[in-house]
């Protein structure tokens, strides 16, 4: 799961999701899942780090969150991920 990283063209070609999250964590299972599927429907690239890897400021802040998902390196979600609300976030599109 962790160091895996993915690249598409499309909408949000440019666009980078990351996911901080924890070994055997199950939210960062299914986080990851959508995660997946989003960023390949508009071409978005993602990337996963494990907090155990992350700075000490990291750590305190985020330690109790994960998984914590940012778009270009700004929050977006922290415990679970939606599905329509992260394409939006990356296409500035609303999937009806």
């Amino acid at each position: 799961m962790f160091g895996r990283r993915r690249r598409g063209e499309a909408p949000a070609a440019g666009r980078t999701v990351t996911m901080l999250g924890k070994e055997g964590c199950h939210l960062c299972a299914e986080a990851l899942a959508v995660i997946e599927r989003v960023t390949a429907e508009v071409g978005a690239a993602y990337e996963v780090r494990d907090l155990a890897d992350a700075t000490q400021e990291e750590r305190d802040d985020y330690w109790d969150k994960v998984p914590v998902v940012f778009v270009d390196g700004e929050q977006h979600d922290f415990w679970r991920v939606d599905a329509d609300r992260l394409r939006a976030a990356l296409t500035g599109r609303v999937r009806r």
